[in-house]
């Protein structure tokens, strides 16, 4: 056990993870020239796409060190907010972590955030700043700002680049010498930690997990602890790029295990794997989950409900953080309601589903969940609109407050500033980390960052700012639901729950957008925005004509006249069986208003 190394490799978006990931094993000879390409560790499509690791990956690499052979379990994670929860579960299985920072961009939040995670972890951390080759390169600086976060030694620090492979086999010897070898006793009970599973559509559910006591072979009878259900080890292994099957895998090894499971439900992330005949003790790896944005996901065709159950119970496997519930809706019919990290994570699961399951489906307006409370004193967690108490019966209301940390350079404190204040925040303080940047403090309510508030700091700031958040406390608001009626019939699907202060312009804003989405129809449509009983935001689309009068040639006004007062027969009767159909792009519509 003493040649093994886990460790994970942790910084805040684009510092270079993955490449540095691509650099190790190329540098280890883990795999061969021919398997080589950029982002070698995501294996999804839509990662290679976007540049992002969403998932976080494992792979095991030999490393020769003064003539001894050591084991490497490398975990690559994802740099964004709304995957931190993949980050805290790959370092549970770690006794190390690299914390890279890119050499031009400096210490971001991100980076604040997960070095916090590790630390909480009790890992050894190894600073490294990245991309020393490029032109913006700003080498004494950042180490100034690691010296000062960490409290380590500016010789302590790495220098290297991903791209061109500098400063690798420093990095591999520091790993080495530095980072401590797993503790744990092979005599002991088997525990092992579940950090991560997969589905595969011809053997089942694979787990991924870490050993931390005992051994576990193949054929041996396992149980998990939190399900109490047992099973038979079919194959264990490692993760190299492929799965290697092994006869046995001993403590402080990640590994994989596949055992026939079929049922997404039976297999827990943080659960504990032991053996039947010998239980161990259930180990507590990390906390459960909590979703901050809440949206409904329906099937396109209310038929393929079931279907869709299925791939939400696979994908559930794969992401730990997605979370749904049954939902019914009038407007659509049998659906979810699923609880997402953030809008980031609610877009990837969706895209998930569009390209891994071959699932279209409609989501519904995200919004955060609240507590009302009634007038006899009883609390209700609203989650979606329709939850929502009666007003008349609602004594106040509470919504989700989140602690958000801002990491800019000085000229741009002004924007940020006008910005949050803008969205009802408070600013609770602001420091300078170094004479170039600043770090501020806010209180915002969740509902206001929900929708565009990280792309218009993007803009705001030109890309100079990175933002963190953590949730912090429900505070009282003034919160109403705004319906959105058609022809006088609400659309459940389109209602939201919003501040008061902004529900006017948002109602105004939203009923223009869906009067350019939706298609005329041979009668007209009244499209309204409002709050209860009282309507704040009205736009109408103007009935298609069918000119009947084009027949006449010619002849008595009457007869023209005659057919108009018919045609407006029509029309009457029309309206009032008139359905008005909703496409696809006004759900999301309502994401994209400005």
């Amino acid at each position: 056990m003493k040649h093994i190394r886990n460790f994970c490799i942790i910084a805040h978006i684009d510092h270079g993870k993955s490449t540095l990931a691509d650099r190790l094993l190329e540098h280890t000879k883990t795999i061969t020239e021919r398997e080589m390409m950029d982002q070698v560790l995501d294996d999804m499509d839509l990662e290679r796409e976007k540049g992002i690791t969403i998932k976080s990956h494992a792979i095991q690499i030999n490393y020769i060190h003064k003539g001894v052979t050591y084991t490497f379990n490398l975990i690559d994670t994802p740099g964004h907010v709304d995957f931190s929860y993949e980050v805290s579960r790959a370092l549970a299985a770690c006794e190390g972590a690299l914390l890279l920072v890119d050499a031009s961009q400096g210490i971001q939040a991100q980076t604040i955030s997960n070095l916090y995670l590790a630390l909480d972890n009790n890992l050894e951390i190894i600073p490294v700043i990245n991309k020393i080759d490029m032109d913006g390169a700003k080498i004494p600086e950042v180490t100034d700002q690691i010296v000062e976060l960490i409290g380590c030694k500016p010789e302590d620090i790495l220098l290297a680049s991903g791209r061109s492979g500098i400063g690798i086999e420093e990095i591999l010897q520091a790993i080495v010498e530095r980072i401590p070898s797993p503790k744990g006793d092979t005599e002991a009970p088997l525990q092992a930690l579940i950090f991560d599973s997969v589905f595969n559509n011809f053997r089942g559910i694979i787990v991924y997990y870490r050993i931390m006591n005992g051994v576990l072979k193949k054929n041996d009878k396992i149980r998990f602890v939190a399900s109490g259900r047992d099973y038979i080890a079919d194959e264990v292994g490692v993760l190299k790029l492929a799965m290697t099957p092994k006869p046995e895998v001993r403590a402080g090894d990640v590994g994989y295990i596949i055992t026939g499971i079929k049922v997404a439900k039976e297999v827990k992330v943080g659960d504990t794997i032991t053996l039947a005949n010998n239980p161990g003790e259930m180990i507590h790896g990390f906390e459960e989950v909590k979703p901050m944005v809440f949206a409904g996901i329906y099937p396109v065709n209310t038929d393929e409900f079931e279907e869709l159950r299925d791939c939400m119970d696979k994908l559930q496997l794969n992401d730990a953080s997605l979370t749904f519930e049954l939902e019914t809706s009038q407007a659509l019919g049998f659906g979810f309601r699923c609880g997402f990290l953030g809008l980031l994570h609610m877009e990837i699961v969706q895209e998930r589903l569009e390209r891994e399951f071959n699932q279209t489906v409609i989501t519904t307006v995200p919004n955060v969940s609240f507590i009302a409370y009634t007038t006899r004193d009883e609390k209700i967690i609203v989650n979606n609109p329709a939850e929502m108490p009666d007003p008349v019966k609602i004594k106040r209301i509470e919504e989700p407050f989140i602690r958000a940390q801002i990491i800019t350079l000085p000229e741009y404190i002004g924007n940020i500033i006008t910005l949050c204040l803008g969205k009802r925040g408070l600013l609770i303080n602001q420091s300078y980390l170094t004479t170039t940047r600043v770090e501020l403090i806010f209180e915002i309510p969740l509902t206001e960052i929900v929708f565009d508030f990280y792309d218009k700091l993007k803009s705001q700031t030109r890309g100079y700012a990175s933002f963190d958040y953590t949730p912090i406390d429900y505070r009282q608001s003034d919160i109403v639901k705004m319906d959105i009626l058609l022809n006088n019939e609400k659309v459940d699907a389109l209602s939201a729950l919003i501040h008061r202060n902004k529900s006017a312009e948002f109602g105004r804003k939203l009923c223009e957008k869906l009067k350019e989405l939706l298609t005329k129809q041979q009668f007209q449509i009244a499209i309204q925005a409002a709050i209860g009983a009282k309507v704040v935001a009205r736009e109408n689309i103007s009935a298609m004509r069918k000119d009947v009068t084009a027949k006449c040639y010619g002849g008595d006004i009457s007869r023209k006249r005659k057919l108009l007062e018919k045609q407006k027969e029509g029309k009457k009767r029309m309206r009032l069986i008139g359905n008005v159909e909703i496409p696809q792009e006004a759900f999301l519509a309502v994401l994209k208003l400005d």
